[in-house]
């Protein structure tokens, strides 16, 4: 992970906490992280601390994933240095992570050329303006284009961390780290229910959260927003505006990603058919179940078992 001169510690803490402890009760091969820096003299840091890179930009360069975090100056210019060991690092094959406006130093090594990315909404208009040739999404709280990734505002990185564990590890170890930290394994709704919005007080808050648990419960049954409703003890009409507004996305919208997302440690761990699998979580069809499941995860189910599956 690079670090820098005025850079805000909550990413990098983040990234420690995901990558730099050690997990030998996963029982899988964890991280070796190294934070890097253009300097190994002490760098101030926003909160009136200071902290000391181990590395150079030289083990940067040689990494197998790099995560850059949100940069100190969105309208400043990136270093000479840092722009050759983003393109070194990116030649050699690794992947390249950026969250919240550690956009703004992918983009300007040229990185982020030609491709779909995204980042902190309050972002979005100056990084299409510096860089016309990347096309910016505000709308999401992530972008997994392979070998380059990016996140929304800074929160948005755990989101991106959890799927690089997963993509890493599979759904099973990546719930696991996300239960340790206690957050969602997979969050619905993107950003843009954040974007310019006031915090607006959510009356019935627990009936929601009933709703969502029993549907947890039944994901194999047909759900509908009556069902939901009725758990909840509200109108069809009161529950979808509840709904909406605690969750960001809709009550159906939100089943279907459970579903896909319950769908995901069967493809990993048994033999079971596709069709058998999607029937098991809710879905009425193979070609429902194929289509929400591509739309979710950008790869099909069967792709997804041929690249996690023991």
């Amino acid at each position: 992970m690079l670090a820098f001169e005025g850079m805000a510690p909550f990413e990098l803490g983040c990234v420690v906490e995901f990558f730099g402890l050690p997990r030998p009760e996963l029982d899988v091969p964890w991280y070796d992280l190294r934070v890097c820096a253009e300097t190994l003299e002490p760098l101030r840091v926003v909160g009136g601390f200071t902290l000391q890179a181990a590395h150079g930009l030289d083990v940067l360069a040689g990494s197998d994933t790099v995560i850059v975090p949100g940069v100190a100056d969105v309208r400043g210019p990136v270093s000479g240095a840092l722009v050759s060991a983003l393109r070194a690092a990116h030649a050699r094959g690794a992947r390249m992570v950026s969250i919240c406006s550690g956009a703004f130093a992918l983009a300007a090594a040229g990185l982020l050329d030609g491709r779909e990315v995204t980042t902190h909404w309050k972002y979005a208009d100056l990084l299409q303006e510096r860089f016309p040739a990347v096309r910016v999404n505000p709308s999401v709280l992530y972008v997994d284009g392979g070998d380059v990734l990016t996140s929304a505002g800074s929160a948005a990185g755990l989101d991106l961390l959890v799927h690089l564990v997963r993509s890493d590890h599979g759904p099973n170890v990546a719930n696991a780290v996300a239960r340790r930290l206690v957050i969602p394994p997979h969050r619905e709704g993107g950003q843009a229910q954040f974007i310019q919005a006031a915090v607006t007080p959510v009356e019935d808050d627990d009936a929601v959260a009933r709703a969502m648990a029993w549907a947890l419960e039944h994901l194999a049954e047909p759900l509908s927003v009556a069902d939901l409703a009725g758990v909840a003890h509200m109108s069809e009409r009161s529950f979808i505006r509840h709904f909406k507004r605690q969750t960001g996305t809709s009550p159906l919208r939100w089943v279907i990603s459970q579903r896909v997302a319950a769908s995901l440690a069967m493809l990993e761990s048994t033999a079971a058919p596709v069709e058998e699998i999607g029937a098991s979580v809710g879905f009425e069809s193979p070609v429902t179940f194929r289509h929400h499941f591509t739309r979710a995860m950008r790869t099909s189910p069967s792709a997804y078992r041929k690249a996690f599956s023991a």
